[in-house]
């Protein structure tokens, strides 16, 4: 049993929770995910790491309440407990293989959107650590669905907009994108994560602007290990898997119109049947066997 020792609500329908998990927080890095099951006979569900307290052996995770599943596990308190946490899973950022002098000398911009905060913060933080301030766009729909603010605050120069323009700067992230370019801002990787839409169009406006993009596909991941199929995507020529391979890759070079009508299919059973017979050997990732 792994014990919870923060649960809230951070804004209408989106959750935040500490949770003790020695191992887990012992290993893991920033871009990694792991898997939660609140119960003996409950669905797993991935979700990225959004912080990690190696001494206290903790892993916070935040998720919004989508499905049947994520609502049950909105119902945890304060101590009690998950059945299962497994990870660290996937692969971790590549900005973490750089060395220090190499990321210095780097402008880098990350772009989240809505829960995509979450996935975007330990980057950020992890480069703060190393005295680099990255520049960061959070985006948002409206002022009440905007979370981590000030822990963004503390570790980014941040731009906040809201799509109503409720708060902050008003408009789509990729209209703060242009503006900042148009300012004189020169970046030389951009780091994406939200929601589908999103990443699509900010990797569309990026390779306008010739600039290296990064984009998280946890959205499609279903049951983390690469054997349901859900996160089959195209990366260029490749085919990968979003658990397995990734979650993050080559913006410029993901299919987004294939994964996200794949997304849509992949909900019902039928859909699900349909894609495992057209995509034959490669729709599953893993030993691509099970």
């Amino acid at each position: 049993m792994y014990k919870i020792i923060e649960a809230y609500e951070m804004v209408p329908n989106i959750y935040c929770m500490v949770v003790e998990a020695p191992r887990v927080a012992a290993k893991c890095e920033p871009g990694q995910f792991l898997i939660v099951r609140t119960g003996e006979d409950s669905e797993r569900i991935p979700l990225t790491i959004c912080d990690y307290d190696r001494e206290k052996g903790t892993v916070t995770i935040v998720f919004q309440t989508i499905g049947a599943s994520t609502t049950e596990m909105a119902k945890l308190k304060t101590g009690d407990s998950f059945r299962d946490v497994v990870g660290p899973l996937g692969k971790p950022s590549e900005l973490i293989y750089k060395s220090v002098d190499e990321l210095k000398k780097m402008n880098i911009l990350f772009v989240a959107g809505g829960v995509g905060t979450a996935p975007v913060y330990p980057q950020v933080k992890w480069l703060s650590e190393r005295g680099i301030k990255a520049d960061a766009i959070v985006g948002s729909k409206t002022q009440s669905l905007l979370i981590m603010e000030d822990k963004m605050k503390e570790v980014s120069n941040l731009y906040v907009t809201t799509d109503d323009g409720s708060y902050g700067r008003s408009g789509m992230v990729t209209k703060v994108i242009e503006d900042l370019v148009a300012e004189g801002k020169k970046y030389d990787l951009c780091v994406a994560i939200g929601p589908m839409i999103m990443m699509k169009f900010v990797a569309k406006l990026t390779a306008e602007l010739g600039i290296p993009t990064v984009v998280s596909m946890n959205p499609i991941m279903v049951d983390g290990t690469g054997m349901c199929g859900a996160c089959r995507v195209s990366v260029g020529d490749e085919i990968k898997f979003a658990c397995v391979d990734g979650p993050e890759f080559d913006g410029h070079l993901i299919n987004f119109d294939e994964a996200m009508k794949r997304q849509a299919l992949y909900k019902t059973e039928e859909g699900r049947k349909l894609l495992e017979y057209t995509e034959g050997s490669t729709h599953h990732g893993g030993c691509g066997n099970c």
